[in-house]
């Protein structure tokens, strides 16, 4: 009897032990599932069940056993339930190493979002890594992203604008157009868009050379009035050996593979959108900016003294923008060759830039003529008077009798004053009026009388006398005061009573 007791005790822990490995099966499933003996070799499984009841330290090296999992699923499962696991545990530094590990198979971002990342979330590495890869938006961002539109906009306008020399548009569109690409290639990392898009990864680095030799011939196109030659392609070569390097080091690769590349910077504590030769393009680039600035300087010093006024003055503004942002990116390679890294330096370029985007959108909408400089005085403006009979010694006489009509008999003072009433006073046609302003004194005939009429406006304010702003917009010739203050402030930048104003205080 004693005997069969001990037989029936050990039986019963055989059963247990039997039990609690799951060789047998206890019952039906309620709840979490148990492994049974069917998965008693699956440690996938067993790791599951371990996840599910939060036993997570005995979960963690069953699931590092299956990391040489060869189904991608797998894979995938595993370095998520690691990542989760090792930040149940409070080991932000183990987590954040699977989470790359995962991203780098499946790039997942809202992963970061699960709940079970709370307890490392201000940790300094999920911080970087989900301030990284999580989509989000900033003022500037917004600013960019506009201007770019803005920048493309501006492109086709510039390339389908017939009445701008075909040349010098091609060049100054493409010049706007690696600008706007730049600053939406910023807008697109800055909003972590580029995890989302990865061909968008370096997107304008193939245009870092050149942007130098497009202001450079643009310039040079319409200083000089002559057509641009083979040798002129030497100045893309650097552009072309930039753009062969970057096929096979970055463009040539799949979206995946590009996000790969931009975790493993980011792993390594870098900014992931930016190249692995960062240092060495910046530098490469600030020698051509630094070059092509001063030929650009010779260039406008030899051939501005041909180019109407308002055509010299939007060059050198154009010219003072682009010197700023040289100045302002060579200070910005500067600091990044010294490890430092600032907010100021890093946007002040670019803000530049967008000035630059907007100053060029704003001439091509109110004064494109100013694109074509000195080229379109003598092949687009000329050529249209070839078949008149103002020859030299006619063209003089007529400038002189048309300077003694505005100078001493002030005809710009009627107000009804046209080209066919002075083509009378000058007993010529009105072709050859037209031909005689334009030639001599680069004006369109409105801008000749209205440069008359603000100049004797500008002198009879300055007098002491009882004349308000209308007597003096009716004595020049205006007969209303809105087309005199446009006038006047298209001439002085400021309008009749800030003059006023401004004589008054000096």
């Amino acid at each position: 009897m004693r005997q069969s007791l001990h037989y029936i005790v050990l039986l019963f822990l055989c059963l247990n032990i039997m039990s609690s490995y799951g060789l047998i099966v206890k019952g039906k499933d309620v709840g979490t599932p148990i492994p049974t003996a069917e998965t008693f070799k699956d440690s996938l499984e067993w790791a599951d069940y371990y996840f599910n009841i939060h036993r997570f330290k005995e979960a963690v090296p069953l699931y590092q056993k299956n990391l040489d999992v060869t189904d991608k699923g797998e894979k995938i499962h595993v370095l998520k339930k690691l990542a989760l696991s090792q930040a149940a545990l409070d080991e932000p530094e183990e987590s954040i190493g699977y989470i790359y590990d995962y991203f780098k198979i499946d790039f997942q971002p809202t992963f970061l979002l699960h709940e079970d990342f709370d307890g490392i979330r201000k940790e300094p590495g999920f911080v970087k890594l989900s301030g990284t890869v999580l989509p989000k938006f900033a003022v500037w961002s917004v600013f960019y992203f506009f201007v770019s539109l803005i920048g493309f906009y501006i492109t086709f306008i510039l390339l389908i604008n017939k009445k701008i020399d075909k040349q010098a548009r091609i060049l100054i569109a493409l010049f706007v157009f690696i600008h706007s690409l730049f600053i939406l290639n910023i807008c697109v990392n800055q909003t972590n868009y580029v995890f989302e898009f990865p061909h968008t990864y370096l997107m304008s680095t193939w245009s870092s050379f050149l942007y130098g030799p497009l202001l450079f011939l643009y310039f040079e196109r319409v200083s000089k009035s002559t057509d641009l030659g083979k040798r002129d392609f030497w100045h893309f070569l650097p552009t072309l050996a930039l753009s062969v390097y970057l096929i096979f080091t970055v463009y040539g690769f799949s979206g995946p593979e590009k996000v790969i590349q931009m975790l493993q910077r980011l792993e390594d504590g870098l900014n992931p959108g930016d190249s692995t030769k960062l240092l060495l393009l910046v530098i490469l680039k600030t020698i051509s900016l630094g070059v092509y600035a001063y030929f650009v300087h010779l260039l406008l010093n030899k051939h501005i003294s041909g180019l109407s006024e308002k055509t010299r003055i939007w060059q050198k503004n154009i010219y003072l923008i682009h010197v700023s942002y040289v100045v302002v990116y060579m200070v910005y390679g500067a600091s990044i060759s010294a490890g430092v890294k600032s907010g100021v330096l890093f946007h002040a370029p670019i803000f530049l830039m967008s000035t630059m985007v907007l100053y060029v959108g704003y001439a091509a909408n109110v004064q494109p003529d100013v694109f074509s400089g000195l080229y379109s005085y003598t092949i687009r403006l000329f050529p249209k008077y070839v078949k008149s009979g103002l020859t030299d010694s006619l063209s003089l006489e007529l400038k002189k009798n048309l300077k003694d009509l505005f100078q001493n008999e002030k005809l710009y003072r009627n107000n009804d004053i046209n080209l066919d009433m002075v083509a009378e006073k000058l007993n010529t046609t009105r072709h050859n009026a037209s031909q005689l302003i334009n030639e001599h004194f680069n004006m369109s005939f409105r801008e000749f009388v209205n440069s008359y009429r603000i100049q004797e406006a500008k002198e009879l304010l300055e007098e002491e006398n009882e004349l308000n702003i209308i007597d003096v917009a009716y004595e020049v010739g205006y007969n209303n005061k809105v087309s005199f203050n446009k006038a006047f402030k298209k001439d002085t930048q400021l309008t009749p009573s800030e003059y006023l104003l401004h004589i008054k205080q000096g």
